[in-house]
């Protein structure tokens, strides 16, 4: 294993009726003194029908803040947005951020902590050059009702600049939320496209640093393949009962797991088919669960010999694979991408580009050229190789 330091200062209620229960002390416990209103971010309509919006107002009320609202934060939060809410930040009293929805909202609402609380310009010092972060955010919490990101438990928050067409993030954990508050019966409002999709992320996440070096057998990877086996059991009792509240939970959990950071530990990490994902959406606005369906297989084809030691082992441990019915590793390993392809064939997420809304192949070429390039990936890919890639999932 790697060398590495852990950090994750988030504090977690989790359970039915969390919010009731919780969020009003967790407010008051955090709200910066002196302060007369906290800022609730949020994106569309959801919340409203879900009663994550009630609940969240009642606690805010109870625990004696004015409440200034910040709404219609998109599906991919852009850099704009994100100043948008600062300015309102700046023009009133605000204790606290609460962050209301998935992980657009929590992204939008971290960056905008720590933006509001600094003097420059947090996107080219943090997000594009990596800068030290010696300053404490504006406080942050979240209620989650959509899982997928992980944003509760992680120290990212990914924004698009619109002009110059970037979609990424930067990890400190300084942008960790300080509490996340998750009830998983405001999921049972999330239609199933979006389950889908949210589901899927969670499962790129854990393979990101799965399928990175070391290509050894630690404990962390045997966390992962106990993930993964889990959530595509889970995955597939969602897709067959969307009702059914316990499976729901785990997949809640499952994708606050993958994205804590400690699964992870000692690992490079392999980010390439995020970055290629986000590239795309930055440049498209496609759904990005989906858009990682598409392009994960495809990737993995490419790479799988540079990881060979782990990509059997993803076939054995969590896919199954009686090894005795292949004539070599090699043939092992790609029957376990082909059994991830099929399954992302069975749950019905979309297989070609063109399925998720990407249908100008002349535009891949520069999409391709704009993509950040892992360097903790097995074998680092040339823009060619993504251009490649994303010619072959059109």
């Amino acid at each position: 294993m790697n060398s590495f330091v852990w950090q994750n200062r988030t504090r977690v209620h989790f359970g039915y009726n969390a919010v009731e229960e919780n969020l009003a002390n967790l407010i008051k416990e955090f709200a910066l003194p002196g302060k007369t209103q906290v800022l609730l971010g949020y994106g569309g309509g959801s919340i409203k029908r879900n009663g994550a919006y009630d609940d969240a107002v009642k606690a805010i009320k109870d625990a004696g803040y004015d409440i200034v609202e910040f709404g219609g934060i998109m599906s991919n939060p852009t850099l704009d947005k994100m100043l948008e809410g600062v300015e309102i930040i700046k023009a009133n009293d605000i204790a606290l951020i609460l962050a209301v929805g998935g992980g657009s909202a929590m992204d939008c609402c971290k960056a905008m902590a720590v933006q509001a609380a600094y003097d420059g310009d947090a996107w080219q010092d943090f997000w594009m050059d990596g800068k030290p972060m010696n300053f404490e955010p504006l406080p942050c919490g979240v209620v989650v009702t959509m899982p997928a990101t992980g944003s509760e438990l992680n120290p990212c928050a990914v924004l698009t600049n619109t002009e110059t067409n970037i979609k990424c993030d930067r990890g400190y954990p300084k942008i960790n939320p300080l509490f996340a508050v998750m009830d998983p019966e405001y999921t049972m409002t999330m239609p199933t496209r979006q389950i889908k999709a949210g589901t899927f992320d969670i499962l790129s996440h854990i393979m990101e640093g799965y399928f990175s070096a070391p290509a050894g057998n630690w404990a962390t990877d045997d966390m992962m393949e106990g993930l993964m086996f889990g959530l595509i059991r889970d995955f597939r009792a969602a897709v067959a009962n969307p009702e059914d509240r316990d499976v729901r939970a785990s997949i809640m959990w499952a994708g606050s797991l993958a994205e804590n950071g400690f699964p992870k530990t000692g690992k490079s990490l392999d980010f390439q088919a995020h970055n290629m994902e986000h590239q795309l959406s930055a440049y498209t606005n496609c759904n990005h669960g989906e858009g990682l369906a598409v392009l994960h297989p495809t990737y993995y084809r490419h790479i799988y010999k540079d990881g060979l030691p782990k990509f059997v082992s993803f076939a054995k441990n969590v896919w199954r694979l009686n090894p005795d019915d292949y004539d070599s590793e090699e043939a092992l390993a790609l029957a376990g991408i082909e059994a991830l392809d099929d399954f992302i064939t069975e749950v019905g997420l979309p297989k070609t580009l063109r399925e998720i809304g990407v249908d100008d192949r002349g535009m891949l070429k520069e999409i391709a050229d704009s993509c950040f390039i892992s360097q903790g990936a097995f074998r680092a890919l040339t823009h060619e190789e993504i251009l490649e890639i994303y010619e072959e999932c059109f």
